[in-house]
């Protein structure tokens, strides 16, 4: 048995013979990426294939992309998908297996299909945005409002970026002199700790909500690829609900991550956030002296109005003298045509007056014999007795 013996070398060449004789082709595989480096120019790559129900690994594997492979299919990978390829995305590769006696077993990569990709990230974008309407937050952030006078600016993005650099200078330097109060929030703007240093950021503000009018999450510069990091379920979430207006401006005018779908408004870039908040105050401005205006013209027209009334009111008041005037003549020419019917001036000229039971008489046929009438005359009254 001793004469069996075989060193490790020949063992492993006699593997590598048998994987070379039963797998001499290249061959399609799906798997997920779990670690990706770049080194001397070649890519090293571990693989692996998760359950669908539990999410738990059922197979792993080692590959390597060699330097004048990779110099080719990386950059059509990235053109194509607008990202390298990282941890955590699904992959289709070319792939033929290799033992080397010194290194072990590994897949060598030949080609990579960036189209398959492409239909897990769109797939994985649409159960995201499916999950957020199912718990109805997908449009909450469009239901608040940008207030009329937002001066006071939340600003989450990388401390040194430009772009932040180009927002505050952009607000400083308004046309209208406007005065603005900005506060950074520093957060990682690209790779894979986007999430993370992004709800951080978030935290802190909600922590100080009534010290800000809106939130602006900005992003200048930077490869397409690097807005992956705001296509995450959980960054959505945080943004979808947060109780003050968020305005976007990380990414380019074709690009629209899930974090742009879910905020107040989103614009195209840094620039872009301090010129809408700039208009709105201008639209406020504007409001305003509109407003002006109105108020001077009212008090215009109130002036006209209350000069008029003062003519109206002398007019009447000297009309209304005339009315009384004459009002008061006619009444003394009543008067002294009263005087002249006074029974008193009558019996005055020697007229008298006969009353039967408090009855002026008018007519003898009212008088019957024994009827006692009384007479007035000037000077007093008597009385008499009809026989």
């Amino acid at each position: 048995m001793q004469n069996d013996r075989l060193t490790l070398r020949q063992l492993n060449l006699m593997v590598q013979d048998a994987i070379e004789m039963q797998l001499p082709d290249e061959y399609w595989v799906e798997a997920e990426i779990s670690e990706c480096r770049e080194r001397s120019g070649h890519c090293y790559m571990e693989l692996i294939e998760k359950d669908e129900q539990t999410n738990t690994p059922v197979a792993r594997a080692s590959a390597k992309c060699w330097r004048q492979t990779w110099q080719m299919v990386s950059p059509y990978f990235e053109r194509t998908t607008g990202q390298p390829l990282r941890a955590g995305l699904k992959v289709l590769f070319r792939v033929y297996a290799q033992f080397h006696e010194a290194y072990g077993f590994s897949w060598i990569v030949t080609d990579i299909d960036p189209t398959y990709t492409l239909g897990d990230m769109a797939r994985k974008r649409q159960e995201i945005i499916r999950q957020l309407k199912e718990e109805g937050i997908f449009d909450l952030q469009r239901e608040l409002h940008i207030p009329l006078f937002a001066k006071r600016i939340a600003v989450i993005s990388a401390a040194g970026a430009a772009g932040y650099g180009d927002f505050c200078r952009q607000l400083e330097e308004n046309d209208y002199g406007f005065r603005f109060e900005t506060a950074l929030f520093p957060a990682i703007m690209q790779g894979e700790q986007v999430e993370v240093s992004v709800i951080h950021a978030l935290n802190n503000i909600y922590e100080r909500t009534s010290e800000f009018d809106v939130i602006c999450i900005l992003r200048g510069g930077g490869a397409t690829a690097d807005l992956s990091g705001f296509d995450t379920l959980a960054l959505a979430e945080n943004v979808a609900q947060f109780p003050l207006p968020i305005i976007t401006g990380i990414g380019h005018d074709r690009d629209e991550s899930i974090l742009d779908m879910v905020s107040n408004t989103r614009v195209k870039t840094p620039t872009a956030a301090a010129a809408l908040l700039i208009d709105n105050l201008k639209q406020v401005l504007e409001r305003l002296n509109m407003a002006q205006q109105r108020l001077n013209m009212v008090g215009h027209l109130f002036s006209d109005a209350r000069h008029r009334l003062e003519l109206l009111e002398n007019r009447f008041s000297v009309a209304w003298e005339r009315q009384l005037t004459e009002q008061k003549h006619h009444i003394n020419r009543l008067e002294l045509m009263l005087q002249g019917f006074d029974p008193q001036l009558l019996l005055s000229r020697g007229y008298s007056i006969s009353l039967l039971n408090g009855k002026a008489i008018r007519d003898p046929q009212q008088l019957k014999i024994g009827d006692e009438i009384e007479t007035r005359v000037e000077k007093g009254t008597f009385k008499s007795i009809i026989r």
